[in-house]
């Protein structure tokens, strides 16, 4: 029988002989197997102790129930004779939530399938990971320590764990928003269809008018409304009406917005009393000036559907109209 080679390293063969070095070896696969096993078990857990599991078909149902909905606005808004802000506000809140639904689902999908990945690379590597293999020596004083390690795998999972938990916990609490708002958006719709006999009362008070060239392609009532408010109110920092390519009022020259402030900033506190009662002073004339609705510090008031309702946050001061009052005409 040959002897062995000399060139075959010294440190490779003691490692296969040493009991020492077999011995560390065995109790890192047995902690790094205890600590898979118990966190496998907490992924397996995680869907019931979080809530119920997440349904695929959810999104899609909400997603179909908006979109009639659309529609339905579209016919509503044809029928009252301007845009619904109130509804088209509520459906861009519906469909921002089910986006974030929708993302965040995308996401835990992503984490799930990470934690599955790893867990599978380390049942391949005999429970230790790769990177715990390479490091693991010849010489049983450099073997890393088997709680050590333990440690390691328990918080490498432990993390992606807390991530998924908290995924899932984002994802149906904005599923639960998306349905409300969808459940409001709804509602909404029933009143206005429920109230339309008076609406339309209200409609044919107000013939429709074309824009007139002479007054910047702005209708007859609106310079009459830009007029009377500025005669009562003015003078305001700048008074923007037309809006060639809006595809609502401004855009038909139907609609001013009355400026508290300038360049995007909050106005004080004396300019946004004077809104108020700018504000405060077109919906008591509304029916003599032909208003439809007044839009202020992101409340509107819709003649067609009367009170202040709340509007979603558009993420700006101008956006959400806290620096101007507009007011739409019919």
């Amino acid at each position: 029988m040959e002897a062995p080679s000399s060139t075959m390293p010294r440190r490779m063969s003691r490692a296969g002989t040493d009991p020492r070095v077999r011995t560390a070896r065995q109790a890192l696969r047995r902690r790094a197997g205890l600590v898979l096993a118990a966190i496998t078990g907490t992924l397996l857990l995680l869907p019931s102790t979080a809530g119920a599991t997440l349904p695929t078909a959810a999104s899609p149902g909400d997603t179909a129930k908006v979109d009639k909905l659309t529609s339905q606005i579209k016919k509503l808004e044809k029928q009252y004779r301007g845009e619904l802000q109130e509804l088209r506000d509520s459906r861009l809140a519906a469909k921002r939530a089910l986006s974030k639904s929708d993302g965040l689902k995308r996401e835990l999908i992503g984490a799930r399938s990470l934690v599955a990945q790893i867990a599978a690379a380390q049942y391949m590597t005999s429970g230790i990971e790769p990177s715990v293999v390479i490091l693991t020596t010849d010489d049983p004083s450099n073997v890393l320590d088997g709680a050590t390690m333990a440690n390691h795998l328990s918080n490498n999972y432990s993390t992606r764990v807390k991530q998924i938990e908290t995924l899932i916990q984002q994802e149906q609490q904005s599923r639960k928003e998306a349905k409300e708002k969808i459940a409001k958006l709804e509602r909404t719709i029933g009143n206005l269809n429920r109230q339309r006999a008076n609406v339309q009362k209200l409609i044919n008070k107000y013939k429709p008018e074309s824009p007139l060239v002479g007054a910047s392609g702005l209708t007859a009532r609106t310079v009459n409304m830009r007029t009377t408010i500025d005669r009562e109110f003015g003078p305001f920092p700048t008074i923007g009406c037309l809006r060639p390519g809006d595809p609502g009022e401004h855009g038909s020259g139907r609609a001013c917005d009355f400026m508290e402030s300038t360049g995007g900033s909050m106005p004080s506190a004396a300019r946004q009393a004077h809104g108020d009662q700018v504000a405060a002073y077109a919906i008591a004339n509304a029916s003599r000036l032909g208003i439809m609705y007044v839009i202020w510090k992101q409340r509107i008031y819709d003649m067609r559907s009367p009170g202040w309702k709340m509007m979603e946050n558009r993420g700006g001061i101008t956006a959400n109209h806290f620096d101007h009052v507009h007011i739409s005409m019919f």
